[in-house]
């Protein structure tokens, strides 16, 4: 009886975030161990499909980064990092969007759909959704950058009940260009912002922002970040994530989210619970 009446009690924690958050549009980038762990992909589907359920409106990025590598090992084609980005020639960029498009997107959603929610899966160019640009040509090749997005073509998955997920590949301007290779985190902030997004979560492999002496942030202002990241706090891979927090805060999107996607269902205790995990950012 104790244990029925704590579910109880748990689902009532539960109602007034879902009363606040209903009809709302919450962003998830998804990645790292969340993505590759068999037991946590079955946990994001369940998260997600509870969110469609109670009536918040999901939108999904992915990442893939690891799969593409291991995919160039494969087929002994060579890949090269700079400043942690990778150089995207125009061999690479065909193994990008096979893996990313054509691989990750679609076991995400057939997974979704699996589990009940109603996913599509998109990438950048399909219905010329996200145009991209040379983030530095000359020594990056085809790794852009995202120049436009139309919030139309997500508004309208969205009010067909779809859960959109998105791979994170742009569309060039010119007749026959084969697009660019865009970090999802940027793509994920990109997209948070155009279609008016209340809240955007990036899932990580760590417990989220933590200082200098390894003990977790828990929540910083835009003003706060610019004093970490002078003091050296915020370095490393950490930082794009954090500016794409900080660029979603600062243009309108409520709250950004740095949480630990190696813990099972943390989207649901970040949205749905009064604690929450990780490190949220506010402007």
């Amino acid at each position: 009886m104790k244990k029925k009446i704590g579910t109880v009690n748990t689902l009532l924690e539960a109602l007034p975030f879902i009363k606040k958050f209903s009809g709302e549009i919450v962003v998830i980038k998804y990645g790292g161990s969340a993505q590759t762990s068999p037991t946590l992909k079955q946990k994001f589907a369940q998260d997600i499909l509870l969110l469609y359920l109670v009536g918040l409106r999901p939108v999904i990025v992915h990442g893939g980064g690891k799969r593409i590598t291991e995919l160039l090992s494969k087929l002994e084609i060579g890949t090269e990092f700079i400043d942690g980005q990778r150089v995207t020639t125009d061999e690479v960029m065909k193994v990008v969007e096979m893996v990313l498009s054509g691989d990750i997107n679609k076991e995400i959603t057939a997974m979704l759909n699996h589990f009940g929610a109603k996913a599509v899966g998109i990438s950048g160019k399909d219905s010329g959704f996200i145009k991209a640009k040379p983030y530095n040509s000359e020594k990056f090749g085809r790794t852009g950058v995202v120049d436009s997005i139309d919030p139309k073509v997500i508004h309208k998955l969205l009010d067909e009940k779809f859960v959109p997920v998105i791979a994170p590949i742009g569309g060039g301007y010119e007749l026959g260009d084969i697009g660019y290779n865009i970090n999802a985190d940027f793509v994920a902030s990109a997209v948070a912002k155009s279609i008016g997004a209340k809240k955007i979560l990036f899932l990580t492999d760590t417990a989220g922002l933590l200082d200098k002496d390894g003990e977790l942030i828990q929540s910083l202002t835009l003003a706060d970040v610019e004093d970490l990241k002078k003091d050296g706090t915020i370095y490393g891979g950490m930082i794009p994530k954090v500016e794409a927090c900080t660029d979603s805060v600062r243009s309108g999107v409520e709250k950004a989210h740095i949480i630990d996607g190696r813990v099972e269902h943390s989207i649901l205790l970040e949205i749905l619970t009064s604690d929450g995990l990780g490190t949220q950012f506010t402007k």
